[in-house]
Order: C-alpha cells, then sequence, then structure tokens
C-alpha cells in the first residue's frame, strides 16, 4: 500500500507457534523506527521469556535487543534467493529460494524451532481473507486509517471467533485469555463501547 509521501506501508505481525494468536500487530514502514515499536510493543505484551525468530531484515537486530534486553531466546532465519530471469513470463513470480541460513542471536534458541513458516503462513491466510492485500487490483485501502481499521477488525475475527483446523478451538481460547468462540455481536458490542 502506498501512503502518498511515505512510500510503502507494511503491516508488522507477530504469531506465536503454540497457540497461532497473533498477539500484536503494526501497520508502518520497513525500517527501523517501525521495528522499535513494534517489538516494544510485542515484548509489553508477553509475560515470559520466549523464543523468537524474525527474517532477515536488519532493523530487527537493535529492536529486539532494545526491546528484550538478553531476557529472550532469539534467532534470525535469512532466506537465500537467486535471481529470475526478467522476461515477460516471469514478471510477477517470485525469486527461487536456494536455502535458509540460522544465526542464533541471543539466548539460546532451540534450533530445532527456528522457523518463520508460522508468519508465512498467517501472511498468507491475511492475504488471501482481506481483500485489501490482493496484488494487482483496485481492493487495496486507499486511506490508512481505513486500513488499520480493516486489520483490527480482521485480527481480533481471528483470534477470537475463528476456530483454527489445526487446534479445534480458537487461537485466544488455546492461548487461555478466551472460555468461548465469540460471536460478531460480541465483537460489534465491544466496538460500541
Amino acid at each position: 500500500m502506498k501512503k502518498k509521501g511515505a512510500g510503502d506501508i507494511w503491516t508488522w505481525t507477530a504469531i506465536c507457534a503454540d497457540t497461532k494468536l497473533i498477539p500484536c500487530w503494526f501497520v508502518g514502514n520497513r525500517d527501523a523506527g517501525c521495528a522499535y515499536h513494534f517489538m516494544h510493543d510485542l515484548a509489553d505484551r508477553l509475560a515470559h521469556r520466549v523464543q523468537l525468530t524474525t527474517d532477515g531484515h536488519r532493523a530487527y537486530l537493535s529492536a529486539v535487543e532494545d526491546a528484550f534486553g538478553a531476557n529472550i531466546d532469539y534467532a534470525m532465519l535469512q532466506k537465500i534467493y537467486g535471481s529470475v530471469s526478467e522476461s515477460p513470463e516471469t514478471r510477477y513470480s517470485p525469486a527461487i529460494c536456494m536455502g535458509p541460513r540460522k544465526a542464533v542471536i541471543s539466548g539460546n534458541p532451540d534450533h530445532s524451532h527456528v522457523s518463520t513458516s508460522y508468519a508465512e503462513r498467517q501472511n498468507l491466510t491475511m492475504r488471501m481473507s482481506m481483500r485489501r492485500f490482493t496484488r494487482l487490483t483496485n481492493g487495496f485501502s486507499k486511506k490508512l486509517e481505513n486500513h488499520e481499521h480493516a486489520l483490527a477488525l480482521s485480527f481480533m475475527y481471528y483470534n477470537f471467533c475463528r476456530i483454527h483446523q489445526t487446534l479445534r478451538v480458537t487461537p485466544a481460547m488455546e492461548a487461555g485469555v478466551a472460555d468461548h468462540v465469540w460471536s460478531i455481536e460480541e465483537i460489534l458490542a465491544l466496538l460500541r463501547e
């Protein structure tokens, strides 16, 4: 999404690998300032030490250290991509992934759980369930505020209303922050307050 004078707007998301809960999200640029904001928001929402895996975006390095200090087991997974030919047939094709590189950044992360697969799958769910993320269409958000509101509703629905296929409950129920599947009416009542 483009904001006049701001360039691309990114959606930063965090997801718990065990409960599939999205504890926080943030809309902003893909820069160090937004990384700091996002990581501090995430750190404030967590009660215990966690293992964190991020992609290879360099802004995470100092943002995670500033937000969590030494109280995290942090690894970075960087995917190495090969080039794609510039022919018209491959114009919108993704680059070929040559393989991942895992790096321990701080603490003692379990190497077998260093993965960004859940976050990537959540990004696919987000793109498939919200028209404003559909590529090459005019369904994108024209106003940043409307985009943020749509995301808030979508993540509320995902966490509290939608039964996750593998969990057989909502992510909020699996995390212990809800005791039932919320209805749309409950969300609307909450919004009216």
